[in-house]
């Protein structure tokens, strides 16, 4: 980090500072993307993966945050800060020829804060339609019902495909319209009512044949607005909607929002609640896998391996509703802890889980992975190379099953990560196979950690004392954890109040989406909801 910071500095308009093991680079708007290009490329550590980009309102001006980190380092993290001049048509410098994913990251920040990206080719509306007024997440936002009354008909079409950009070529700027498709693309919709699809999602989707060609994404279905409804709620209160992000992975998002807190706060949680936390994360992860393992077969035909895989997860639901009430959203983690101790039958019935879904496992590779049928529908298709994958910040098992390494219980163990022996499962290929099996493989890794820590949880309290109201300092807090489809991160930036001035959740399955879009590319349509399910990303995750 010493070697980045010098190169840094030497620019000359580089201000650096260190805070939370990250490197803070602010640079003016002008000089952004010139700092980019070299971190991107020029810089002795290579920063090749865009976490995340959160945008916020600091008053006088609107601001980007660019987290980065280096895929071959990832350990290292820093965060590159900019502000565009003036509120009426604040504008930045795109960074999509960098990073592949701020395709995606940036029509966001135009969607809720109104920055333009200039030579981005896409500047639509990514979740609102295009005809709503106003930009959620600025702090003068009208939000009442006059201004953006409830819409009595669908949007149009051709609205939703207009594409907007902004060019500037010697010297001149140039504002251009266009559209997704050409006349003679043949298109159909698949979603955003579809029984297939994992949640709300609308695929255009132009064909050649039975060969797609072009896929355009359209999200927004399902927003509800969590980033702005943490603005008015409590830290606690908070706790609650993070559970309902990626709902299949809850305990972990909601894990991460309460390690953010705590480093705020430098508040010290027991070792007991530590050891607790971690099980219930890799309970929850067995669950998502075998949930996702299920719809995948059952989007090739295996209705069997469908009910095997929810037969299997409903024992985890039994022992998280014995122990904290609930199912799905098992509410369990708190700041400082967990809301109660486990039940004294919960060592005796996670033990009992893990020798039968040790079993089962043998059993789905008997039912499914060795079927010739199945592994010929994914033998060759859907390859996402390594470099590919960190580009678009395709992290977790995706990632993983194109031999990138970026397991955060490994890179950056938090709770007992550290204290369990366990293997990141890596593949190589990159291929629809790869990501089946690499979930399954996972299963066993998970109960690897499970076993090492059920029997040895410590003795003492299950969570610290806390303030009736908690409060953060004021600064700005970054925390990434695991999810089960990547890595899940939560920004907050806190004015020293009891709720946040600025709350960003960091979904692993936005990019997972514009993964589709690549690998997706010159394949069977037959082959389209088989890819996406290899990929297993979660509608409200993204719509949030």
């Amino acid at each position: 980090m010493e070697t980045v910071e010098k190169e840094l500095l030497a620019l000359g308009f580089a201000e650096v500072t260190r805070s939370d093991k990250r490197l803070n680079v602010t640079v003016p708007k002008e000089r952004l993307y010139e700092t980019a290009r070299f971190l991107r490329h020029e810089s002795a550590t290579v920063y090749d993966f865009l976490i995340d980009m959160v945008g916020i309102d600091n008053g006088d001006s609107l601001g980007v945050i660019y987290y980065l980190s280096p895929s071959q380092s990832p350990e290292r993290l820093l965060a590159l800060k900019t502000s565009a001049a003036g509120r009426e048509q604040p504008e930045l410098f795109s960074v999509h020829d960098l990073w592949d994913s701020a395709l995606v990251y940036e029509r966001e920040v135009y969607d809720f804060f109104g920055i333009r990206f200039v030579n981005h080719p896409d500047m639509r509306r990514i979740f609102l339609r295009q005809d709503w007024k106003g930009y959620p997440l600025r702090k003068d936002y009208d939000a009442s019902p006059e201004v953006n009354p409830v819409p009595l008909e669908n949007e149009v079409i051709a609205d939703m495909e207009r594409t907007h950009s902004i060019t500037v070529k010697m010297g001149d700027r140039i504002e251009t319209t266009g559209y997704i498709f050409d006349n003679d693309d043949y298109v159909v919709n698949f979603g955003p009512q579809h029984p297939a699809m994992h949640g709300v999602l609308h695929l255009r989707v132009a064909l050649d044949g039975e060969v797609i060609r072009k896929i355009d994404p359209v999200f927004g279905y399902i927003h509800r607005g969590i980033e702005k409804m943490c603005e008015n709620y409590t830290y606690p209160q908070i706790l609650h909607l993070t559970d309902r992000l990626d709902y299949l992975s809850g305990t972990m998002n909601r894990h991460a929002v309460c390690l953010c807190c705590e480093k705020a706060l430098e508040l010290e949680v027991p070792d007991r609640a530590h050891y607790i936390r971690t099980i219930f994360d890799e309970l929850t992860r067995i669950a998502s896998h075998l949930l996702g393992w299920g719809c995948m077969c059952m989007d090739m035909g295996s209705i069997t391996a469908f009910v095997y895989g929810m037969r299997d997860r409903e024992k985890i639901m039994d022992i998280f509703e014995e122990t904290a009430g609930g199912r799905l959203m098992a509410n369990y983690n708190v700041i400082g802890g967990v809301a109660r101790d486990i039940h004294p039958n919960f060592r005796k019935r996670v033990k009992e889980l893990i020798p039968y879904i040790r079993r089962m496992l043998k059993e789905h590779h008997l039912l499914f992975t060795g079927n010739p049928i199945a592994r010929g529908r994914m033998k060759g298709v859907g390859r996402l190379t390594a470099k590919k994958a960190v580009s678009l910040g395709a992290t977790g098992p995706t990632g993983r099953a194109s031999g990138w390494r970026n397991d955060l219980r490994k890179i950056d163990p938090y709770a007992a990560y550290a204290k369990a022996d366990f293997e990141e499962v890596i593949r190589e290929e990159g291929l629809t196979f790869d990501r089946y099996v690499i979930r399954l493989d996972e299963i066993e890794q998970s109960l690897r950690i499970i076993e090492q820590l059920v029997d040895n949880i410590p003795e003492g309290p299950y969570a610290a004392k806390t303030k009736a109201v908690i409060r953060l300092p004021e600064g700005e807090f970054f925390q990434r954890v695991e999810n089960a489809r990547g890595q899940f991160c939560v920004h907050i930036t806190s004015k020293g109040d009891k709720f946040p001035y600025r709350m960003k959740f960091r979904s692993p399955s936005l990019v997972l989406v514009g993964a589709l879009k690549a690998i997706a590319a010159e394949s069977k349509v037959a082959d389209l909801i088989m890819l996406g399910a290899s990929l297993d990303y979660v509608i409200p995750c993204i719509d949030r």
